[in-house]
């Protein structure tokens, strides 16, 4: 699975592996892939440099990469507390109603939510580069699309590609122009933030919007014969997601939401604003059916949404509130059936490739030599006589 990009980013699979979790961005760095680590959840002092240490240590001198979460238009010196004050009472109330309705018990005394919103301030994610740009990163990737102009100018000093995610042809010409080097066309298959048009069709539309620019084929990937669709449809690369979440390595804490995981279907997810405040598709639940109800509140917007509900997530995964559970993943969970190891996916995804590989070239082959065989045959002018020799000298 190589291609002209992984052969410039030193990897052997043109494999691009987003997690959350450190030791899942190393088993894929390690597997021949690039493993790309989120930042957004690394919001106090030392807890990214800490894991990028460990990554330096467990990667084995292969590539890997870094996804930050900068948005586009930003508010200069918003501070956490400015936003909580812009939350409306009425959602407060919807909220702990909800979380009462189903018997989702309180944080202790001095527990703090484990994700905040902190994480999608610039501020913060500039404090991240400025520890992630001491190591060798091989990638930056930013999930709300271009990073800021100097951000991207100070990953191409220190030899960083830099890839934006876009839902649509045309975010990617604005992603193209800012100077990104590749773009990852996410579908609306895909978990987390998407948009409306599904990997098949958005992938060949932004390869034409943005060549040469390499392209990343990204939504509803999770088996060799879709990554080689994706290549066929002109990406260089895949970018994988949700199909992490049940490896080994992940070590999710819940065994109720890996169980869950396992046993869900590709029609058991939902695109719903309930999370942040975008489009975010991820396991559909009583918590996000509430939120999407017509008699509802309604979501707010990004990045209001994330703050008023963070800790009562945090509340749903610490009791295990199974009814509640869930995360942002893709359609291809359908496809997740069983805890593997990262090595072992990458085995399959490779073995799958190589397989649709082979059809293809059998396709080929066979009209070859169907062609070779209708060139051969007598073939009869319109009149219907058959060919005459030619005798002439």
């Amino acid at each position: 699975m190589r291609t002209e990009l992984s052969r410039r980013l030193g990897i052997e699979h043109a494999l691009f592996g987003f997690t959350p979790f450190p030791p899942v961005a190393a088993a894929i760095s390690r597997a021949g892939g690039l493993g790309v680590l989120g930042a957004v959840r690394y919001t106090a002092p030392g807890e990214l440099e800490r894991d990028l240490d460990w990554m330096q240590a467990h990667t084995d001198g292969r590539p890997y990469g870094l996804d930050v979460v900068m948005p586009a238009r930003t508010v200069p010196g918003l501070t956490e507390a400015d936003v909580e004050a812009m939350i409306p009472d009425g959602h407060r109330e919807f909220v702990r109603r909800t979380l009462a309705e189903h018997g989702v018990p309180e944080l202790a005394e001095g527990e703090r939510s484990g994700w905040r919103i902190t994480g999608w301030l610039e501020d913060v994610a500039r404090t991240q580069l400025d520890v992630a740009f001491d190591y060798p990163l091989a990638l930056l990737a930013n999930a709300l699309g271009p990073p800021p102009a100097d951000v991207i100018e100070r990953a191409h000093s220190r030899g960083i590609l830099v890839a934006a995610l876009a839902g649509s042809a045309r975010h990617a010409v604005r992603h193209a122009a800012a100077g990104v080097d590749i773009v990852v066309a996410q579908g609306y298959e895909a978990g987390g933030h998407t948009g409306e048009i599904a990997t098949m069709v958005l992938t060949p539309e932004v390869v034409r919007a943005v060549d040469p620019l390499p392209v990343l084929a990204a939504g509803g990937i999770g088996s060799g014969e879709q990554i080689a669709a994706g290549l066929a449809l002109g990406a260089q690369g895949v970018w994988l997601g949700s199909i992490w979440l049940t490896t080994a390595e992940a070590g999710l804490t819940s065994r109720a939401l890996t169980a869950k995981l396992l046993a869900a279907g590709s029609g058991d997810t939902v695109r719903s604003r309930a999370l942040t405040g975008k489009p975010a598709r991820q396991l559909r639940t009583p918590w996000t059916d509430a939120w999407d109800a017509p008699d509802g509140p309604g979501t707010l917007p990004m990045p209001l949404q994330g703050l008023l509900v963070a800790e009562a997530l945090s509340r749903i995964q610490k009791h295990e509130v199974v009814p509640l559970l869930g995360t942002p993943v893709g359609q291809i969970v359908g496809a997740m059936d069983t805890v593997r190891s990262v090595q072992a996916v990458v085995d399959d995804l490779t073995r799958g490739f190589e397989r649709a590989v082979n059809r293809l070239n059998a396709v080929v082959g066979n009209r070859s030599a169907g062609r070779n065989g209708w060139a051969q045959r007598d073939h009869r002018p319109a009149g219907g006589d058959a060919p005459q020799e030619d005798t002439t000298s």
